[in-house]
């Protein structure tokens, strides 16, 4: 049993891992992360918020879930709110063959 639980949680290790670089690579091809860090991001936040978050995204560094968070916002796309959107578009009487 001990075994699975393992194997479980470096699956979603290697999961997260991966999915991070998937962001970190888009922000990066978006011209939104480079070499230079050049600006400071302070606020104060409950210490269980930031450590809960580090253990899902499985970054170690503040700055590390910093720059993931604010990378997965800058490109996260609106298709739900589009597809909300298109509500009503399509005419009730189109044959779609269902």
């Amino acid at each position: 049993m001990a075994t699975q639980i393992r194997a479980a949680a470096e699956s979603e290790a290697k999961v997260a891992s991966a999915r991070n670089k998937l962001v970190l690579d888009q922000a990066r091809a978006a011209g939104l992360l480079g070499a230079a860090k050049n600006t400071r991001l302070s606020g104060r936040v409950s210490s269980d918020l930031i450590e809960a978050a580090k253990k899902r995204a499985h970054v170690t560094s503040d700055t590390e879930l910093l720059e993931l968070a604010l990378s997965r916002l800058a490109i996260e796309d609106d298709f739900g709110a589009r597809l909300v959107g298109r509500k009503g578009s399509i005419p009730a009487d189109i044959d779609l063959a269902i």
